[in-house]
């Protein structure tokens, strides 16, 4: 019998595309999906052909105006990119929990009215903050933890959000004392709310909670943390990475180096407002032997084609999917996305971090040896280049990636949770 699946990510790419990909496997198996929606993602879903319900996150504003309000809030930010993980806390790291916080409130206005409408069998929350209306409808409720790992705590295990080192005891507790200190008035504010929604208050740094029915974990089992309580099967599932069908590209033709290896560029829709950061990378890819594909989002504009390489190709959009089993290695800023699809195709990659779980999936990437931790900013054009060469070259790390491929390819992610979904919803979880 058909079931209904509403799936309600943060209003981020990451999450978005994930959940596309879990709902593109949900209707394969003769189900319905559909998204609960930022008003500004609405056409994003609407993309990808499933119905989409807005619902207000903010002030209500135009679309257009509503699908740039985290673009405007990342670029107003860019000179904090610099500044270590623990240094974004009182700034960056602060300034998103007072909206994630907001946008809680203002979805709690209209969430009781659209579940009534949509009528969910489950219903998947992609997001770092509880929204009460979800939790009370009445119907299972699933987690998806898109970000890191880390972002379910554990004391053994490096903090959500702190870049640090899985051996960096000292220092793991150095960013939570920070992060409570710091974030104690937004919490407490958050507590508040909960309370007037009929919910109990949360610990001091605790936003969300793990759902009694099932979490769903994107990370991939290779480069998983040692905890020090290992998450329940019952409860907790590792998806080994959501990936998305896209169409097929096809990698242009090149003016230079037609035959050099080839590199893709991303930071993201959001990142992608650092352009003074991708001229750098784009001036350095310029003068080597590679061909690189680079992601300059909404900032086409920016890039004066004249001074663009000839072994360079810039779109404002990529069907990465698609694009990174083409590629011999990968520039990106640590998104969920980039960094299982890299691991999924098996290809290295240079993570330059600038806020959130980037931090941590970078330190990631080179602590577990599938690729490289590079400054965002502190490089020359010789180091960047060389440290592609190296990886194209390192043996243990090809094999490396190879294996965890194979590992994440024959647990088809998306397949999995379509079918954890379907289980639930048949009340056979």
């Amino acid at each position: 019998m058909s079931k209904t699946f509403a799936f309600f990510p943060e209003a981020a790419f990451g999450p978005a595309l994930n959940s596309v990909g879990i709902a593109q496997a949900i209707e394969a198996r003769g189900h319905r999906a559909v998204f609960l929606s930022d008003p500004g993602f609405v056409e994003v879903y609407e993309g990808y052909g499933f119905e989409a319900h807005p619902v207000n996150l903010s002030e209500p504003m135009p679309p257009e105006e509503m699908a740039k309000f985290w673009e405007t809030f990342i670029n107003g930010h860019i000179p904090n990119f610099r500044k270590k993980p623990i240094d974004q806390i009182d700034n960056y790291v602060k300034e998103c929990w007072e909206a994630i916080v907001d946008s809680a409130k203002w979805a709690e206005k209209d969430l009781p009215r659209v579940l009534a409408k949509v009528q969910p069998d489950v219903i998947c929350v992609d997001n770092v903050v509880l929204f009460p209306a979800i939790k009370q409808f009445g119907t299972p409720w699933v987690r998806i933890i898109s970000c890191s790992e880390n972002e379910i705590e554990d004391e053994a295990i490096p903090p959500h959000l702190s870049g640090m080192s899985e051996h960096d005891r000292e220092g793991h507790a150095a960013f939570r004392a920070r992060f409570n200190e710091v974030i104690g008035p937004i919490h407490d504010d958050f507590n508040a709310f909960l309370q007037s929604a009929g919910e109990a208050p949360y610990p001091l740094g605790q936003f969300f909670e793990a759902s009694p029915h099932l979490n769903l974990l994107l990370y991939p089992e290779p480069v998983k943390f040692a905890r020090k309580a290992p998450l329940d099967p019952a409860r907790f599932q590792y998806l080994e990475g959501c990936v998305r069908r896209e169409a097929p590209y096809e990698v242009p033709a090149f003016a230079a180096n037609g035959t050099g290896p080839l590199v893709y560029v991303s930071f993201g829709s959001l990142g992608a407002g650092d352009t003074d950061l991708l001229k750098r990378i784009i001036s350095a890819l310029g003068g080597s032997r590679f061909r690189a594909l680079v992601n300059v989002g909404d900032y086409i504009e920016a890039y004066d084609p004249a001074e663009t390489p000839p072994n360079v190709h810039l779109a404002g959009w990529y069907p990465q999917p698609s694009v990174i089993p083409q590629v011999d290695a990968a520039i990106h800023h640590g998104g969920n996305n980039s960094f299982t699809e890299c691991l999924y195709f098996g290809k290295p990659a240079i993570i330059m971090p600038y806020v959130w779980d980037g931090h941590d999936n970078a330190m990631r990437v080179d602590e577990t040896g599938h690729g490289r931790r590079f400054d965002r900013y502190a490089w020359t054009d010789d180091e960047l280049i060389g440290a592609l060469e190296a990886m194209l070259t390192d043996r243990a790390m090809q094999e490396r990636l190879a294996a965890t491929s194979a590992h994440m390819q024959a647990r088809s992610g998306t397949e999995k949770a379509a079918g954890l979904l379907e289980q639930l919803a048949e009340g056979r979880a």
